[in-house]
């Protein structure tokens, strides 16, 4: 799974973005900010988590935002649980570092969080801890079906 499934995740839906691959991590915000000469909040996040049924959705959220447990619990009724490294890779074929809402198993749900459209252009992992992609905000709800939700803080 991961780079593969992101690979035909894009000749399937006929994306054309190019993706990234880098001789350094990205595995976090900081690291992919500079591998890529963004800003952190230019990198998305995707964190791979558990819902109160067993189910596992990806959120996708701006490099520097941060999730408010209030709105979260309100939005999808339960606590924000995050998966481990492990159960991260088991669940969604991405290696923790490289989870991206692309090339995921059929029925995990992608989220994405209103504080990407504060940025242009954004960057989520391609799949591996050293890839990116670039695209509109627009254009990676298309890409991934997702659906918009408002869980992150307030910018202060």
């Amino acid at each position: 799974m991961g780079y593969p499934e992101v690979v035909k995740h894009f000749e399937e839906r006929g994306l054309k973005n190019e993706i990234i691959l880098l001789d350094v991590s990205t595995a976090t915000v900081d690291l992919a900010a500079a591998a890529l000469g963004r800003q952190p909040g230019e990198i998305a996040k995707s964190l791979a988590l558990e819902m109160k049924d067993g189910s596992v959705i990806v959120l996708v959220v701006e490099g520097t935002a941060r999730i408010d447990n209030r709105k979260f619990k309100d939005t999808f009724h339960c606590k924000a649980k995050m998966l481990s490294f492990d159960d991260t890779l088991a669940a969604t074929g991405h290696p923790v570092g490289g989870v991206c809402p692309f090339g995921l198993p059929d029925g995990i749900q992608v989220y994405l969080d209103e504080s990407l459209k504060r940025h242009p252009m954004i960057f989520p992992a391609a799949g591996t801890p050293s890839s990116a992609v670039g695209f509109l905000p627009e254009e990676l709800a298309l890409a991934t079906d997702g659906q918009w939700v408002s869980v992150t803080k307030d910018p202060e």
